[in-house]
């Protein structure tokens, strides 16, 4: 490659970086802003951060996000589990269709789904609220605890559970002394990448909730259709610090030699 072309690729690369992460450090660095008005620095202060805890109603949305993203994380992971342990060790009719149909409701436009659970939801007659949002959650989430126990298991040597077999070892014994802690990086990887998919997640919430249950994404979108106030700068900052946690631990997890 040329030095032009190389010039090219490396002033494409920089713009994008910068189109992609300007705006996050713009809101993380006015969430310090004392000013009030706008985007006019008004100097350093932790002004907005007080506020935001002293917000009744949003400190109750924050709790009924996690409490949310902690029981979604919770039964995904379970079920995601089971289903990637079924995927790897046992062939069934069907198995190839619902594989597929992971990957096709992991790529459907968000508001695809949201707008085929909210029908489905409505047919049934279950009043929306925390049930549905919580059956929403765990929709979206599954794909993702699948596919990342399912990579674990790929890469599995089977010759240790071969080699437990051999030693006398049964069925659930093998599973729990054996399988289960090679696996297990994978699971909390899992768990971990669902809680903050459902702890910042908009869209399928806006239609499958009801109004006696509101979560904080929600709230925050409420708060910005008639302005970006300074708190929302403050709490977009603890959301976007709680999902890079979330996501470096996971990876870490995920990657984790036992």
């Amino acid at each position: 490659m040329s030095n032009s072309m190389k010039w090219l690729a490396r002033l494409y690369l920089t713009v994008m970086y910068l189109l992609i992460f300007a705006p996050i450090v713009v809101m993380v660095v006015f969430s310090f802003n004392a000013s009030k008005v706008g985007y006019h620095w008004g100097g350093l202060s932790t002004t907005w951060y007080q506020e935001l805890f002293a917000n009744e109603g949003m400190i109750q949305a924050a709790i009924n996000s996690v409490v949310l993203a902690v029981v979604a994380a919770t039964v995904t992971t379970l079920i995601g589990a089971l289903t990637a342990l079924s995927f790897q060790r046992y062939d069934f009719n069907g198995k190839g269709v619902l594989q597929g149909l992971l990957f096709v409701l992991m790529m459907s436009p968000e508001i695809v789904l949201a707008i085929s659970l909210l029908a489905l939801f409505l047919m049934l007659g279950i009043k929306l609220g925390f049930v549905t949002l919580l059956l929403a959650h765990i929709t979206f989430c599954l794909p993702f605890v699948v596919i990342t126990v399912s990579a674990r298991l790929s890469s599995m040597d089977n010759s240790v559970l071969e080699a437990a077999r051999d030693l006398g070892a049964s069925e659930m014994t093998m599973i729990r002394t054996v399988l289960l802690p090679i696996i297990m990086p994978a699971v909390m990887a899992g768990w971990v990448l669902a809680f903050t998919l459902s702890l910042d997640d908009v869209v399928v919430s806006t239609f499958n909730t009801g109004a006696d249950f509101e979560i904080l994404p929600l709230q925050i979108y409420s708060m910005v259709r008639v302005g970006v106030k300074p708190e929302v700068n403050a709490v977009g900052t603890i959301l976007l610090v709680i999902s890079l946690i979330g996501l470096l631990l996971s990876q870490w997890l995920l990657f984790k030699k036992r």
